[in-house]
C-alpha cells in the first residue's frame, strides 16, 4: 500500500488549501482514512478521519468548523479541504490508513502512512 500525499504549501493566516491523497491500492473503498500532523517539536495528532464509505467523519476539537474530509473511492483519493487557517495549523500533514472501515481516531489503528506534506500557515 503506499499513499501519496500532496497540496502541500505557505499560505496566509485566513486563507485555505486543499490536501489530496492518493493511494495505490484496489481496496481503498473498503478502509477507512485519516488524517494526522505532526508541528515542530510536537507528537503526531489526530486531524480528521472517514469511514469507508464516506458517510461518517470525526474531527479534532481544534479544526471543527474550519476542515472538511472527504473521499472519492473512483479515485482511490481522500481529501483535506482547511479553511480559516491559523499559524497554529502549521504542521507536516499525513494521510494514513486504517485497519478497518470504521472511523477512529486512535494513531495505533492506522497501519499504513504517506510521507507527509508541509502545511506552513504565515501570521
Amino acid at each position: 500500500v503506499q499513499l501519496q500525499a500532496s497540496g502541500g504549501g505557505l499560505v496566509q493566516a485566513g486563507g485555505s488549501l486543499r490536501l489530496s491523497c492518493a493511494a495505490s491500492v484496489r481496496t481503498f473503498s473498503s478502509y477507512a482514512m485519516g488524517w494526522f500532523r505532526q508541528a515542530p517539536g510536537k507528537e503526531r495528532e489526530f486531524v480528521a478521519a472517514i469511514s469507508w464509505s464516506g458517510s461518517s467523519t470525526n474531527y479534532a476539537d481544534s479544526v471543527k468548523g474550519r476542515i472538511t474530509i472527504s473521499r472519492d473511492n473512483a479515485k482511490n483519493t481522500v481529501y483535506l479541504q482547511m479553511n480559516s487557517l491559523k499559524p497554529e495549523d502549521t504542521a507536516v500533514y499525513y494521510c494514513a490508513r486504517a485497519a478497518t472501515g470504521w472511523v477512529t481516531e486512535q494513531i495505533m489503528e492506522y497501519k499504513y502512512w504517506g510521507q507527509g506534506t508541509l502545511v506552513t500557515v504565515s501570521s
